[in-house]
Formats: structure tokens, sequence, C-alpha cells
């Protein structure tokens, strides 16, 4: 294989793996209909380092980083939004 194949695969395998780990919270925030414990700056603070790091990758051209950000950024905006509905 290719090292910048392995390179690529490493790089998607890693945004699946932190992306997916904000699903079990967006689950749990849906089903409980409760996001009183997820901290307002914690969610801020992470929806714009997602966004920059978008920004990032876009810049550099590199398809695992937008790939797995964009996913991220879903998921939590997902929680924001779930947030703010059940105050």
């Amino acid at each position: 294989m290719e090292e910048s194949n392995f390179i690529t695969i490493l790089g998607l395998t890693a945004g699946v793996l932190t992306t997916i780990a904000y699903l079990p919270q967006l689950i749990k925030t849906w089903k409980s209909k409760s996001a009183e414990d997820l901290s307002w700056s914690m969610l801020i603070v992470l929806c714009t380092g997602i966004i920059l790091w978008l920004v990032y990758g876009a810049y550099v051209h590199d398809i695992p980083i937008i790939a797995a950000n964009i996913v991220t950024f879903l998921f939590a905006g997902m929680i924001l939004v779930l947030k703010i509905k059940y105050r």
C-alpha cells in the first residue's frame, strides 16, 4: 500500500472514530429530552473549533479533515439545537 493511501486511510479512520464519539451523546440527549449536564461554553467552543477545522481542511484540500468535521459539526450542532430546545 502506498504511503499516501495509508495516510488517507489513517485520517479517515481517525475522523470516523472521533466523529461517532458524539453519537451516543446525541442519542442520549434526544431520548432523555435533557441537555442540562452539557456546558454551553463547551458546545460553543466545540462548534467554533469544528468550523475552524473545516476551513483548515478546505484550505489544505484534505478530504478526511473536511468529511469528518462536516459530520462532527452536524452532530455537535444537533446537540446544541437540542440544548436550546430542551432548556
